[in-house]
């Protein structure tokens, strides 16, 4: 298994520290002293505290959409894609619930934040390799015809909407367990 590099210690420090203590409770000196790093790595790392928040959501988000750029690679059908959507979201949140609600909570402070623009960068490269993945289903009519900015929400709204309730602790079923069930129910609301 590979080392984690100085920067995912300090990220992984940072997610640590802001579950347990909150965003913005959490110092930089915390951080610090919980990745091990030198004040002079962590400021070269990032430079500031909302630095580390942008860069721990974007690392999040980008592990997402890893997961999924894995799986278009395999999948064979426009339902099958649709499913690994969800699939892919629920596997993501499942492992990593701390950093799941960490993104839930921050995502308006990062857009407002210096690291605003490559979070928009971020969101609209994955909404591309989305709709390149779709893109030959659509036009073969496999799916209802909606707006396209609208298709996403479809897809993910009920699981995210779940999801968030889930880890929110406001729920008596596992997300796990609704896996499949939320994968059907995007498929069948896109489905022609």
């Amino acid at each position: 298994m590979a080392r984690r590099s100085r920067k995912d210690e300090i990220l992984q420090a940072a997610l640590s520290c802001f579950t347990e203590h909150g965003v913005d409770a959490t110092t930089i000196e915390m951080i610090r002293h919980r990745s091990g790093a030198s004040i002079g790595s962590l400021y070269h790392h990032f430079g500031n505290k909302e630095r580390i928040i942008g860069a721990l959501y974007l690392a999040g988000t980008a592990q997402y959409a890893a997961l999924l750029a894995e799986g278009f690679s395999r999948a064979d059908s426009a339902e099958a894609c649709v499913r690994l959507l969800v699939v892919s979201y629920i596997d993501w949140v499942v492992a990593n619930p701390d950093w799941a609600r960490f993104i839930l909570h921050t995502r308006g402070r990062v857009e407002a934040s210096e690291m605003g623009e490559a979070l928009r960068e971020a969101n609209r490269e994955h909404y591309q390799r989305i709709a390149d993945a779709l893109d030959g289903y659509r036009k073969e009519g496999l799916f209802k015809a909606m707006p396209a900015d609208c298709f996403a929400s479809v897809i993910i709204g009920p699981t995210h909407d779940f999801a968030r309730n889930w880890l929110a602790g406001r729920t008596t079923s596992e997300l796990s367990e609704c896996r499949e069930l939320l994968a059907q129910i995007a498929w069948d609301a896109v489905k022609a």
